[in-house]
C-alpha cells in the first residue's frame, strides 16, 4: 500500500510531528510505500520523490510576504499545485493527512479529490485530529484569557472573532472565524473518509460537525516502552512537559510555595521558566530526552498533570504509568480515559488549586497507597505503534 502523509511541518516540532515519524517509519517496517508532504524548511528530515513541498511560512516573520497570509490561510494555490506534483509521481492508495490549516489549508483535499477522478483510483483521505481546529477556531476550545469555552460547537465560528480567542486579537480573531464558517460552509471536511480521534471526549466534540459524525474513529495514541534498568524511588513529585499557563504550570507552582515540605522536579521549558525557577523547593532539571528523562520519570513517587485546557491523549500520562509511576491529573479532556482512578492514580476537579494542593499532600503523605498505585501501573497497557499501525492500515483499506 502506498501511503502520502501530509503535514504541515516535515522537522521535528512537537508531538504530532512525532506521531507522524513513528508512524511513517512502522509503515515501512511493515511493507508499505510512505512518502511525505508539507512545507520546505532547512530541518526537513522526511520528504517525497518528486521534490515537490510548499514554501515555508512563518506568521511571526516580517517582510512584504506577510501581507498575504490573510489570503493563503483559506485557500492556498500553492499548496495544491505542489501536492498535485506529489499526487501524479507517487499515486496512493490512501491520504494520511496530520496537521495542515493554515499553512497548507483544506486546498490539498480538493486536489486529492480532483486526482482521484483524474486518476480513476479511490484514495482514501484520513485525518488525525490533535486538537479542535476543525470544530473551534482557536483549535483549543479556549479562550484567550484561559477560560474554557466551546460556544462554535454550536455552530457558528464567528464566536471567535466576538471574544478574540486568538492571542487576544481581533483581527486574527476574525480570520480565524471567516475560515471556520467558510469551510463549514463549502463542507470542505466531509472529503475525509475518516477521522481518527486520540479520545472519546474529542470524538463527542468533533461529532458535533455534520460533515464529521460517523466517520470518527477513537484510537488512543501509542507508546513503545524503552526497555532499562530498574530504577528505585526517590523523594521527589515530577512535573515534566511545557512551561505554560495552559498546561497549569503556574497553579501548580502556586501549590508547590504551599508545600514547602515536598521536593518538586521540574524537567521541560517555557514561558513560565523563570517563575519555576523562582520556587524554592522546586529542581529545574530544564529539557530531558531519551534514557534520562525515563529515569527521572520512572525514580519520581508521583507525577502531577494539571494541565487547564482540554487535552486530547497527552503521552505524557501514558508514558508515567508505563515506566511505574502514578499520577495526580486534572479531570479535563481525554485525560481520565487514560488514569484508573484509585488504581494508578487519581483525578481532580480542573483548575482547582485547593483540590490539587489537598490531594497531592495526602497521597504523599501515603507512601504505601502510592507503593500500590505504582505496582498496578505495571498492569497498564496502551497500543504500540506496531499495534496501532495494524489497525490504521484497516482504517486505509476499508
Amino acid at each position: 500500500m502506498r501511503v502520502l502523509i501530509v503535514n504541515k511541518f516535515l522537522y521535528p516540532n512537537g508531538g504530532s510531528e512525532t506521531y507522524i515519524f513513528e508512524i511513517g517509519k512502522m509503515l515501512k517496517r511493515m511493507g508499505h510505500e510512505v512518502e511525505y508532504f508539507g512545507m520546505e524548511h532547512e530541518g526537513r528530515i522526511v520528504g517525497n520523490r518528486a521534490e515537490s513541498y510548499t514554501s515555508d511560512m512563518d506568521f511571526h516573520g516580517s517582510g512584504p510576504a506577510r501581507f498575504l497570509y490573510p489570503f493563503r490561510i483559506v485557500y492556498s494555490a500553492e499548496a495544491a499545485r505542489k501536492i498535485r506534483k506529489v499526487l501524479e509521481d507517487f499515486r496512493p492508495d490512501a491520504v494520511h493527512v496530520n496537521n495542515f490549516n493554515f499553512q497548507l489549508t483544506p486546498s490539498i483535499l480538493y486536489e486529492v479529490r480532483r486526482f482521484e477522478k483524474r486518476s480513476g483510483r479511490r484514495i482514501r483521505i484520513v485525518f488525525t485530529a490533535h486538537d479542535y481546529q476543525l470544530v473551534c477556531p482557536n483549535h483549543l476550545m479556549q479562550r484567550a484569557d484561559g477560560t474554557l469555552c466551546g460556544e462554535c460547537l454550536k455552530g457558528s465560528a464567528w464566536n471567535c472573532a466576538k471574544y478574540g480567542c486568538i492571542h487576544g486579537s481581533k483581527a486574527k480573531s476574525l480570520l480565524g472565524s471567516l475560515e471556520g464558517w467558510l469551510y463549514r460552509h463549502l463542507r470542505a471536511y466531509r472529503m475525509f473518509d475518516a477521522v481518527i480521534c486520540p479520545s472519546h471526549f474529542m470524538k463527542s466534540r468533533l461529532d458535533s460537525h455534520p460533515d464529521l459524525k460517523g466517520k470518527t474513529v477513537v484510537m488512543h495514541n501509542f507508546v513503545d516502552p524503552k526497555e532499562g534498568k530498574a530504577v528505585e524511588k526517590e523523594d521527589y513529585v515530577l512535573y515534566f512537559g511545557r512551561y505554560c499557563e495552559e498546561k497549569g504550570t503556574d497553579v501548580l507552582l502556586e501549590v508547590c510555595r504551599k508545600l514547602p515540605e515536598i521536593r518538586f522536579v521540574f524537567a521541560g521549558g517555557g514561558p513560565l521558566e523563570d517563575r519555576v525557577n523562582a520556587v524554592k523547593n522546586v529542581e529545574n532539571r530544564g529539557f530531558l530526552s531519551g534514557e534520562e528523562l525515563i529515569r527521572t520519570i520512572a525514580a519520581a513517587r508521583l507525577f502531577v498533570f494539571p494541565s487547564r485546557w482540554y487535552e486530547n491523549c497527552p503521552f505524557a500520562v501514558m508514558e508515567s504509568q508505563i515506566y511505574g509511576t502514578p499520577v495526580l491529573a486534572s479531570d479535563l479532556g481525554g485525560t481520565p480515559e487514560l488514569i484508573r482512578e484509585g488504581e494508578t492514580g487519581e483525578l481532580y476537579a480542573g483548575e482547582d488549586g485547593d483540590a490539587l494542593k489537598e490531594k497531592l499532600l495526602r497521597l504523599w503523605q501515603d507512601k504505601g497507597l502510592l507503593e500500590r498505585y505504582a505496582r498496578e501501573c505495571g498492569n497498564v497497557h496502551f497500543d504500540t505503534a506496531e499495534e496501532y499501525c495494524r489497525k490504521l492500515v484497516e482504517i486505509y483499506r476499508k
